[in-house]
């Protein structure tokens, strides 16, 4: 059952949750355990799970002694914050239907969970597919697994989403 307040919010920004059910795409429930990470890009203070968190700090500090740099972009978020992103592209014109390719209904994004990251570098700030071409995507292709990230959106997912090679998910609890 749908709790009451993500429906609510699903059913004043358009969306339909049984489309998002036929994607087997899920509710995750808001954290509530979080712990500062870091301010990251924009000034933006991040919060993670206390595991993740850790892992979150072990795997920076690994790129770094590679010579990769990784900053948040993006971590824990609220299903209110998360609906006021949905609602500020429909100001922008955009469609229910086109958002939701790139931007998870409130209450279904792994962002909620407190174990999801948006990663950037300082040479590439922007959460955009070439991400894919850094020095950072590569090594946390080959690296993030030993610290429980995996990428949650990888080309050609079944999901509906874009290809999000900035996302990363911590797959430990």
């Amino acid at each position: 059952m749908t709790p009451y307040p993500v429906a609510r919010l699903c059913a004043e920004l358009g969306i339909d949750e049984r489309a998002l059910a036929d994607r087997g795409l899920r509710q995750y429930a808001e954290a509530r355990e979080l712990v500062f990470v870091d301010t990251g890009a924009e000034d933006r203070d991040h919060f993670l799970v206390p595991r993740a968190a850790a892992d979150w700090h072990r795997m920076a500090a690994a790129a770094r002694a590679d010579g990769v740099a990784l900053m948040l972009a993006s971590s824990f978020r609220s299903t209110a914050r998360q609906a006021a992103l949905i609602r500020k592209r429909l100001e922008q014109g955009r469609t229910i239907d086109d958002i939701l390719t790139s931007v998870a209904a409130p209450g279904y994004s792994e962002h909620h969970t407190g174990r999801a990251v948006d990663i950037v570098t300082p040479e590439h700030p922007d959460l955009e597919e070439a991400f894919e071409a850094t020095a950072a995507f590569a090594w946390l292709t080959a690296n993030a697994g030993r610290f429980g990230f995996a990428m949650s959106y990888p080309r050609g997912n079944a999901t509906g989403y874009i290809y999000e090679p900035w996302h990363w998910c911590h797959r430990v609890e």
